[in-house]
């Protein structure tokens, strides 16, 4: 009887034991299962914080090749812009589409416009509560809504395609551009009226399948969509791009170019300060170098400005009959222009600092006319007594004496005058030899005679 009750308890022991490893054994392969689920790598996120335009598009290309320099398994974009250019944003699509590194959009504030667009075009969308995504309709450099058919098909065309890489419902995109468009989507949680145009917060996103999912921290983002956060690494703006986006806003530029317009053209014609010269170098070379970082320019536009800037100054000193300044002009403006972003802001902007700088330079040149250029071009000295100079005396005395020519008079000659011999000039007629004649006239040195009547 003890051997089966010592039997029964050992039965019972071992039962409990294999019970216990089988649970262990399972919790260690859902952990092995879970472990290997995870994709280890560099995760890469990089800001989208900014207008969209060339300098943004050339911040990103840099990042995704750093990205890729690092073997990075997952690149998050990190999205709170305004939106911009919608040919930047075009690009900028292409480079997410194209990218073989797996990319995610994590909205943390607004992807509004052609922020939308780029969104869009990410493998996944997740937004951060208080996020937003919408609004894309079309609109130009003063914010009126732009109403051309052919552009706002193509801008549709382009949105309904990058919602439909994913699997969104193409009728939103539109509905978020398009103002004119009718949606009614119950079902997504959408209803849009003419007249009105799509943009959707986080949680309506989530309903509507423009978001996969709502985050609090792009690391929750990491997370969720299976990737390790070990190794995260931050694409940040380097000096020089800040630097650039500074000089690179509009009102920024404008403001270099009238310096430089006005510093360099007032050192031409007023020379001898020194300052404005160099400040307005100085400002030309801050547009240029900002331009450069953001990608809107390259080294021929340089050589175009100070070709044209050559062309001028030469235009001052060698005789070209007009050609060499308006060749000048021309390469000088071609510079400016090709080095922006956009050529109407370029011709405005230069436009309006030209006129500025016109004034400024009128102003300077009045107040300094004694040290302008011209006065090398015009005879400054004075023919005075002081400075050796002796002046013919008027001979006023003589109006309407009379006397006798003694040479013939065709019509200048000598005639004697009170005894005195002089040079006389007739109204325009002959007169012989030993003929009466008058003074009509006296005209400094130049006395006018006239045959005297008989």
């Amino acid at each position: 009887m003890r051997i089966f009750r010592k039997l029964t308890t050992w039965a019972i022991y071992s039962i409990f034991l294999l019970f216990i490893l089988l649970l262990d054994a399972k919790a260690f392969t859902e952990a092995s299962s879970s472990s290997a689920a995870v994709k280890h790598g560099p995760v890469f996120i990089i800001p989208v914080d900014q207008e969209i335009e060339r300098g943004l598009q050339s911040f990103l290309e840099r990042g995704f090749q750093e990205a890729a320099n690092y073997g990075a398994v997952l690149i998050v974009l990190e999205i709170d812009t305004p939106g911009g250019r919608v040919d930047s944003a075009e690009r900028i699509g292409t480079l997410v589409r194209d990218s073989k590194i797996p990319v995610v959009a994590y909205i943390k504030g607004n992807a509004a416009s052609a922020g939308s667009y780029i969104a869009l075009n990410a493998g996944a969308i997740i937004m951060k509560p208080g996020g937003m995504i919408g609004a894309a309709s079309l609109v130009d450099m003063n914010g009126k809504t732009v109403e051309d058919a052919k552009m706002v098909s193509y801008w549709k065309s382009k949105m309904i395609g990058a919602a439909s890489l994913n699997g969104r419902d193409p009728e939103v995109a539109a509905g978020m551009m398009d103002v004119h468009l009718v949606v009614n989507r119950p079902e997504l949680g959408v209803n849009k009226q003419a007249g009105e145009i799509i943009a959707l917060s986080s949680n309506e996103a989530l309903q509507a399948g423009y978001a996969d999912r709502i985050a609090e921290t792009e690391q929750e983002a990491i997370t969720w969509l299976g990737y390790s956060t070990d190794d995260i690494f931050r694409i940040e703006h380097t000096g020089a791009e800040k630097m650039s986006q500074f000089l690179t806003h509009p009102v920024v530029m404008t403001i270099l170019l009238f310096v430089g317009i006005a510093g360099v053209f007032i050192e031409l014609l007023v020379p001898g300060f020194g300052v404005p010269g160099i400040v307005g170098t100085l400002a030309f070379a801050l547009y240029f170098f900002g331009n450069y970082v953001a990608g809107f320019a390259g080294a021929e536009t340089l050589l175009l400005f100070i070709l044209g800037l050559v062309m001028l100054i030469l235009e001052l000193f060698v005789p070209s009959f007009g050609i060499l300044g308006i060749l000048g002009s021309i390469s000088l403006v071609a510079g400016v222009v090709r080095a922006a972003y956009s050529f109407t802001h370029a011709l405005f902007s230069l436009g309006i600092a030209f006129s500025a700088a016109a004034v400024v330079i009128v102003i300077v040149a009045v107040v300094f006319k004694e040290r302008g250029i011209w006065n090398r071009f015009i005879l400054q000295d004075s023919l005075t007594r002081e400075k050796g100079f002796v002046p013919v005396p008027e001979k006023l005395r003589l109006i309407g004496a009379s006397g006798m020519s003694v040479t013939p008079l065709r019509p200048a000659g000598t005639a004697t005058i009170g005894g005195e011999r002089i040079d006389v000039v007739t109204e325009g007629g002959f007169i012989e030899a030993q003929t009466a004649v008058s003074v009509v006239k006296v005209e400094g040195g130049r006395v006018v005679v006239k045959e005297a009547a008989k």
